[in-house]
């Protein structure tokens, strides 16, 4: 028989065991404790609902690329985002709260706010991404039509909430052309009805219906296009607009989403051909090579252009703003006059250095 272990001996026998025991113990506290941080982080990204303008096209990569790299997740945003069906609608849908934030021409914010002075939840612009406005006109050379003057009288097509059909006035103030008639239809109809001269011209975004007409089989060389910044109009177009109560409750959120978004432009603007996957990614049916020069377009027609290297990506000029506002008010005949102080808030901007992207 062996003789009896001593406690000493049992002690140190057990020990080893013991201590397993105890790293269990104590790495499973590390792993839970991890998983609550995860946990914990994951309920604290803020939840942004987007709406675009438009359909996911082209200049859509500017919100589709930093969402696809992760950007807005690592600045502690939950960002959704989804396709629009116009400005005013995207307005509309941010001031009644069905969306946190959205992307909408700078005139229907401006609109919205002067018919609706009572309204509980106003939308406000907090950072400029198109600098200049979109919009021109667009005519056939065999229509005889080569300046301004020679709209006179003419046949005018666009739906009705089109912007630079609602800024015509101010394109025919500009160029002093006599207002002519307007025939309302539905955008997919905009551009075949100018080829068939059911119209004599029509307005659109330059990178929309220049490309639609070209679709059409009509070619580049046979077209007059007036974009209003070249002809007067210094209206600027599209920017990121919030709700009051969005601002007021997540003032750190909007900082974070607009920083994250200026990351992802000075990429979309680097390398456009790039850019375009984020797209694909959501919409798989875009013929890739289309909208990728529809970005292009839209880069080099609104956003980086002379006026915005000037004023600074992101930011606006106070005179200008303030005659954008006066011009607004008479072109769209408001209820109220619009107060460009209350119409745009750059106080959530990233640093200016941070918005130096346009390159050299």
């Amino acid at each position: 028989m062996f003789p009896a272990r001593s406690s000493a001996a049992r002690a140190i026998a057990a020990a080893p065991r013991t201590l397993s025991r105890r790293l269990a113990l104590a790495a499973s506290a590390v792993l839970l404790a991890a998983g609550s941080l995860y946990t914990a982080r994951a309920h604290a990204e803020t939840p942004i609902k987007f709406q675009l303008d438009w359909r996911f096209e082209g200049p859509s990569a500017f919100f589709l690329l930093p969402a696809a790299k992760g950007y807005f997740k690592t600045a502690g945003l939950d960002v959704t985002i989804d396709a629009g069906s116009g400005s005013g609608n995207a307005v509309n849908r941010v001031a009644s709260g069905t969306y946190d934030m959205g992307f909408a021409d700078l005139a229907a914010l401006m609109e919205f706010r002067a018919n609706n002075p009572d309204a509980p939840n106003k939308p406000v612009a907090v950072m400029m991404v198109y600098n200049n406005t979109p919009a021109a006109v667009f005519a056939l050379k065999s229509s005889g039509i080569k300046t301004p003057k020679d709209l006179a009288g003419k046949k005018l097509g666009a739906p009705v909430f089109d912007a630079g059909r609602r800024a015509w006035p101010i394109f025919a103030k500009a160029n002093g052309v006599t207002a002519g008639s307007w025939v309302s239809m539905d955008p997919s109809l905009r551009e075949t009805m100018l080829v068939k001269g059911d119209v004599d011209a029509i307005t659109g975004f330059y990178f929309t219906s220049q490309l639609n007409l070209e679709a059409r089989g009509v070619k580049p060389a046979d077209l007059v296009v007036m974009p209003y910044p070249q002809y007067g109009v210094k209206l600027y177009g599209n920017a990121i607009i919030t709700s009051e109560a969005f601002l007021k409750k997540n003032p750190e959120a909007v900082k974070a989403f607009l920083a994250a978004f200026t990351k992802g432009a000075k990429e979309v603007i680097a390398d456009p051909k790039a850019a375009i996957a984020s797209v694909k990614e959501r919409d798989g049916i875009i013929n890739a090579e289309l909208e990728e020069r529809r970005l292009r377009m839209a880069i080099t027609s609104s956003v980086v252009t002379a006026d915005a290297k000037a004023e600074g990506f992101g930011a606006v000029s106070g005179p200008r703003l303030s005659l954008m506002a006066s011009q607004v008010s008479d072109a769209f005949t408001t209820k109220t006059r619009i107060d460009p102080a209350v119409v745009f808030n750059a106080s959530f901007l990233p640093p200016a250095a941070d918005r130096n992207i346009f390159g050299k």
